[in-house]
């Protein structure tokens, strides 16, 4: 069974969400189909289906998360240090074109969240930047052709 590397936080998100899952929208969907049996003829009755639709979809989702959180390998970052980026770094970033500064901390596929300046280690920034230290340049292909950022700063926490 291979792992997948995670931080603590990513692991906590996936946990919290299978809580919830497990203690709040299971029962939900229950009560949901419970009351739309109670309508009568099931064939036509579009809030049982979407019930049913629904919880579904919870349970699927309850399986994707056990099976993400038993193979999660947790790797606290702070733990980490040294120059060179690797899984769990904060990595400082300017674009050589547009002198856009950005800051992306090196995550795990399922915790990855661009918005929030969290990476996918499999994205191809991260793939770019990982081994690389401070002042290398790295040139990363894209839609509108290659980009290329230099990195002005490593950091663990």
């Amino acid at each position: 069974m291979q792992k997948s590397p995670m931080t603590a936080q990513g692991l906590k998100r996936l946990e919290d969400e299978l809580r919830q899952l497990k203690t709040e929208g299971r029962p939900a969907v229950i009560r949901a189909i419970a009351e739309a049996r109670a309508h009568g003829d099931l064939s036509e009755n579009a809030e049982y289906h979407a019930a049913r639709e629904r919880q579904s979809f919870i349970e699927g989702r309850v399986m994707e998360l056990e099976g993400l959180i038993s193979t999660a390998q947790v790797i606290d970052p702070s733990s980490l240090s040294g120059d060179r980026v690797q899984f769990g770094a904060t990595v400082e970033l300017v674009d050589e074109e547009t002198d856009q500064e950005r800051t992306y901390q090196i995550v795990g596929e399922h915790e990855a969240d661009i918005k929030q300046g969290r990476l996918s280690v499999s994205s191809p920034l991260a793939k770019a930047l990982i081994g690389k230290e401070m002042g290398d340049s790295v040139s990363v292909p894209a839609p509108g052709g290659d980009r290329t950022y230099e990195i002005l700063k490593v950091t663990y926490r």
